[in-house]
């Protein structure tokens, strides 16, 4: 099914994202808080490790056949971050959305993380990979946190 999207769909998506980041954060002990600053979106307490997280959210919807897609993630995004995060104190983060037509999939993982996974983003962008062999990569590194959620849409107009 070919899926016609809202004019303001991808300022809808970066909204929903850093909501879920946070309700998820949140769901699992962390003080968190949305934040409007150049660089990151979420502040958050990591209840765990004791760390404050400075954390920018990227995100991107993808229809059917688009799943796979790379998310490029632009360096001056990651250095405008990591500024960010060192003003407040933060650790940077990077977490990753990704709605596709039958998952919604986030990623967080540490700039530490990030850097060790594409070496190249310290110097470009970068595309965080979503092919099955990037994701099962993803699921075996203890570094990147992730949560899913399957979606089906029953019925629609």
């Amino acid at each position: 099914m070919k899926i016609e999207k809202s004019s303001r769909h991808a300022k809808l998506t970066g909204d929903f994202a850093e909501h879920l980041v946070l309700y998820w954060l949140s769901k699992y002990g962390c003080e968190c808080a949305r934040v409007d600053h150049t660089g990151i979106d979420v502040i958050g307490r990591n209840t765990k490790t004791k760390e404050l997280m400075g954390i920018s959210v990227k995100s991107r919807s993808r229809t059917e056949g688009t799943e796979h897609s790379s998310v490029s993630v632009e360096h001056d995004k990651l250095k405008k971050a990591e500024a960010a995060s060192n003003a407040f104190g933060c650790v940077p983060y990077l977490a990753i959305v990704v709605d596709g037509a039958s998952h919604i999939r986030c990623f967080i993982i540490s700039f530490k993380t990030l850097y060790r996974l594409y070496p190249a983003a310290k110097r470009r962008t970068v595309g965080w990979r979503m092919t099955e062999q990037a994701l099962s990569r993803y699921f075996e590194n203890p570094g990147v946190m992730i949560f899913e959620f399957m979606t089906d849409t029953k019925r629609w107009w």
